[in-house]
């Protein structure tokens, strides 16, 4: 599916979050938001999952306007993953990813034998599996974060629009993850924070700062010593590792530091 922003504008009140930007997304291309915090990063996000309406432009699913859809066909099409979702209901694990299948049945249809499988699928590729029937208050912000990825993946979306989900996660999981995005054929938007994950696993990086698009291409030309400091107001030197992937290590930084932040 491709998705297209058409001069996309957000804010609130006195104040504009999102500016005039213009963004493609090719059918199953990865594509990596980054950019400082306040940047826009999640409110452009928003926008291009319809969950929130632009105060300018257009969001476009394979040239049709999203804001024409109801919710429940914009769920058949695209799921969505905030940086923490949180639930005063105490439900079980295998509850929360059947979220995910909601799209799919009426309101007065328990969920059948699909569902149930496709759930179980999801939840093994997760590593949730043996957690399926963990009440949601005994499990860590880690093991939540897998259990809201289930839910997208058990929605069965044509694109995933993921903020920063790597948060949360341990080393391993984070990877996971990432091996899971690249490896599915669906459409990927995904808000990452650290830039050495974004540059090994996105086929092609936006940087935003103040509510704009400043840079938009593969991560060797987005992500230079020069836009990092302008940007991000850090001094870093990019180069690539023994590995061949591009990394990112911060001048004054710790030797510890640099490792977690190049992981």
């Amino acid at each position: 599916m491709r998705i297209e922003a058409r001069g996309v504008g957000w804010g609130v009140p006195g104040k504009a979050i999102v500016r005039d930007v213009d963004l493609v997304v090719e059918p199953g291309e990865t594509v990596g938001v980054i950019g400082p915090n306040g940047s826009g990063k999640s409110s452009l996000l928003r926008c291009l999952a319809g969950l929130r309406v632009p105060t300018a432009g257009e969001v476009h699913y394979d040239g049709v306007d999203i804001s024409t859809w109801p919710a429940g066909v914009r769920a058949r099409h695209t799921a969505f993953v905030e940086q923490s979702a949180e639930t005063d209901s105490d439900l079980r694990v295998a509850d929360v990813a059947m979220l995910g299948r909601t799209a799919y049945r009426s309101r007065w249809r328990a969920p059948d034998t699909t569902d149930r499988a496709i759930v179980a699928a999801a939840l093994d590729r997760l590593d949730l599996g043996p957690l399926a029937d963990r009440p949601w208050k005994q499990l860590s912000g880690g093991e939540r974060q897998r259990a809201h990825l289930a839910r997208a993946l058990a929605q069965r979306p044509w694109a995933l629009l993921l903020d920063e989900p790597t948060n949360h996660l341990d080393v391993r999981h984070q990877l996971d993850l990432m091996d899971l995005v690249t490896e599915t054929s669906q459409t990927v938007v995904i808000v990452l924070h650290d830039l050495t994950l974004a540059a090994r696993y996105c086929d092609r990086l936006v940087l935003m700062r103040d509510g704009t698009l400043v840079a938009d291409g593969p991560a060797g030309d987005v992500l230079t010593a020069s836009s990092l400091r302008e940007v991000f107001e850090v001094d870093a030197e990019v180069g690539l590792d023994q590995d061949g992937y591009l990394s990112v290590r911060y001048r004054g930084a710790s030797r510890k530091d640099n490792e977690r932040v190049t992981r």
